[in-house]
């Protein structure tokens, strides 16, 4: 019988927010895979935990995942942790859970700290719909290419960012986004903990003036639906009729369908259309 793999969430800063469960979880498997041992111990001791413990990050991940998966097969439960917050979120853990599950070995997960949604509550942004984008490529162009998907996003977007990378990345979002509020949040749950509501122009000009400091959790406003659609219609009625009607029937769309086609993209109906082309 296969062992199970136990996501456990840990705390964020603040060591009160571990959850009982997790304790108790953490306590009882046979080990406990860390994303960096020497930084898990400490809270490992805090809480009198004596459970085995083996790394498990970026650079073994998948030559690490098979020894675990091992285990699992011979019986083992094993606990995955992250350095704070929970398994799995922008996180090698996500190799390891897709492992299990191809290999049909039980993966749950126990909640708890998760920094992007402790930044969303607290950004005074929408939190009805939200994106999660992490951190962003060091690839220049697959970072152009998501940078053009986030100038259209309009849903909340969360990023987190090192404060060695922040200024440029203020100056990027800026550059493909235009001015957006944005709510920068650092030191979450710890004694020094900072949320700061701003915009893009302003946050940028501070961050001139004062030293970035500690891991950033990035919350930013999505685009305005209406704006990009009134946008997106003024580049249309730019169009004759006539060349607005050939964009589509060049793709061989059909004279019926690209005049629906051309009335959605002016905000207009399908009789004027047709009326105005005769």
């Amino acid at each position: 019988m296969t062992g199970t793999l136990f996501l456990c969430a840990t705390p964020i800063g603040n060591l009160k927010d571990m959850t009982l469960r997790v304790i108790d979880t953490l306590r009882e498997v046979d080990m406990i895979a860390a994303e960096d041992t020497r930084n898990s111990i400490r809270l490992l001791n805090y809480f009198e935990i004596k459970t085995p413990m083996t790394s498990y990050h970026e650079y073994n991940k998948v030559e690490k995942a098979k020894q675990i998966i091992g285990w699992l097969r011979e019986g083992k439960n094993i606990a995955l942790v992250t350095d704070a917050g929970t398994p799995a979120i922008s996180d090698p853990g996500e190799v390891l859970v897709q492992m299990c599950i191809k290999e049909g070995i039980a993966v749950t997960s126990l909640p708890g700290c998760c920094a992007c949604i402790t930044a969303l509550t607290l950004s005074g942004l929408s939190t009805r719909r939200f994106c999660f984008e992490g951190f962003l490529p060091a690839d220049k162009k697959e970072k152009r290419y998501i940078m053009s998907e986030l100038k259209r996003e309009v849903r909340t977007v969360i990023l987190y960012e090192a404060p060695h990378h922040l200024r440029k990345t203020l100056m990027e979002l800026y550059e493909a986004l235009g001015e957006r509020r944005i709510t920068l949040c650092r030191e979450l749950t710890k004694k020094f903990e900072t949320v700061f509501p701003t915009t893009l122009k302003e946050a940028m000009a501070y961050y001139e003036e004062n030293e970035p400091k500690g891991e950033y959790v990035l919350v930013v406003e999505g685009a305005d639906r209406k704006a990009m659609e009134q946008d997106e219609q003024a580049k249309w009625e730019e169009l004759s009729l006539e060349e607005h009607m050939s964009y589509y029937e060049n793709q061989g769309i059909d004279r019926k369908e690209a005049m629906k086609k051309v009335a959605s993209d002016r905000g207009i109906s399908k009789r004027e259309v047709y009326q105005g082309l005769i």
